[in-house]
């Protein structure tokens, strides 16, 4: 009997851990392996579209205000209401709030097999947060972590290192491949772009200071002063655009940088660049990088969370420390002094994220993880079976 899966997303925008989640989502789907269902927390965002194409039933969502008030009292009944009613086997929850959100709710319906997710590594929680996610983590069966950085921080954090299981995140090659017979003039031409420049690349959002996007920026004048022909691109949306607009300005590269905002195809965006970038402060596992890779483009980035675990220095690409936007411009002016060598890099880069970042990896070890569970814990899916609090009872995740 197949067994009936429960994912929990925030939203429908374009972050890495909802495009991750939706994927494996979908590939959970097509294997039949599954009956899958899909929940979020926001019912926003572009990828909605691709949830609907899926044809997988009602997505449900549990909108919170609060972990402290009465809302999500009455939001996490209805998630234990829907949980029972459909007779969920796997709740598998994805960010830091539908983990804290969805292991409530499986814990007090009794599933069999509770999963949380952490892809983040120090700079993103506060105290409060962290402890609030650490009770979810005692809620859950395993909790995993999308790259080795991670894992070592949830250890040294107190997680039980056997509730801990590494999987890094899985990749749709085929997503990242332009559209047949495009030539990169027209690529270019559909982000109007020039065609008489090489393009770096950074694809990360505008919203969060930890992407770091004014050492790029700083990187990007260096670079400009060295290599005439460079430009630039920056693709996401966010607050922070008019800023950092502001800051290109001053720095006198406004006319060598372009804004693109939200780009829904980043394999044409890649196969118009020529290098991609990633100037963050803190990560988990970039699934950027991963994408640059694939579509064969040389990656520097910086020393941030899992980067060494998917960039083979000088094979690959490089890895520059955190805010030394000197040694990123050095490293971008050495590739682009040698385009033979640069085309090497990204084809190195390519055979390793088909290698060891595959989706069909990621479904299998995702299968393997639920199969597991089931058939250690299944026998007893009534033992976590607890009494919602009644009204006026708020549960405090953060005691």
């Amino acid at each position: 009997m197949k067994p009936n899966v429960l994912f929990i997303i925030d939203s429908f925008e374009q972050g890495g851990s909802e495009r991750q989640a939706l994927q494996l989502l979908r590939d959970l789907h097509h294997s039949g392996r599954c009956n899958v269902r899909l929940a979020c927390l926001q019912n926003k965002g572009s990828l909605r579209v691709d949830a609907d194409q899926l044809g997988i039933g009602e997505i449900h969502e549990y909108a919170l205000t609060s972990f402290y008030d009465w809302n999500f009292v009455k939001q996490l009944r209805r998630l234990v209401g829907f949980i029972k009613t459909n007779q969920i086997d796997v709740v598998h929850t994805h960010c830091f709030y539908t983990n804290i959100f969805g292991m409530a709710g499986a814990f007090l319906a009794g599933v069999p097999a509770r999963i949380t997710s952490k892809g983040e590594t120090e700079g993103f929680r506060t105290p409060m947060q962290k402890r609030a996610e650490r009770l979810s983590f005692r809620l859950a069966h395993r909790v995993i972590a999308n790259c080795l950085v991670v894992q070592n921080q949830l250890i040294r954090e107190g997680v039980n290192p056997k509730r801990i299981i590494q999987h890094y995140n899985g990749l749709d090659l085929d997503r990242l491949k332009a559209t047949v017979g495009l030539s990169r003039e027209q690529a270019r031409a559909k982000f109007n772009l020039p065609s008489d420049r090489r393009f770096i690349t950074i694809v990360a959002n505008l919203r969060n200071p930890v992407k770091d996007h004014p050492m790029f920026l700083r990187a990007v004048a260096r670079v400009r002063a060295a290599v005439p022909d460079a430009a630039f691109v920056i693709a996401g949306e966010g607050e922070l655009m008019p800023s950092l607009q502001a800051l290109a300005a001053e720095l006198g590269i406004a006319d060598d940088v372009h804004f693109i905002g939200r780009c829904d195809d980043v394999g044409t965006l890649l196969f118009a660049s020529d290098i991609g970038v990633l100037s963050s402060k803190a990560e988990g596992f970039a699934n950027a990088i991963l994408e640059y890779m694939a579509a064969g483009l040389p990656v520097v980035a910086t020393d941030a969370g899992g980067v060494r675990e998917a960039i083979v220095e000088g094979e690959t690409g490089y890895v520059v420390a955190s805010g030394d936007d000197e040694k990123m411009a050095d490293r971008l002016v050495k590739i682009l002094s040698d385009n033979e060598e640069a085309r090497a890099m990204g084809a190195r880069g390519r055979s390793l994220v088909a290698e060891r970042f595959s989706s069909d990896r990621h479904l299998k070890n995702t299968l393997d993880l639920y199969d597991e569970l089931l058939n250690k814990y299944s026998d007893r899916s009534n033992s976590g079976l607890v009494r919602l609090p009644a009204a006026g009872q708020v549960p405090h995740l953060n005691d």
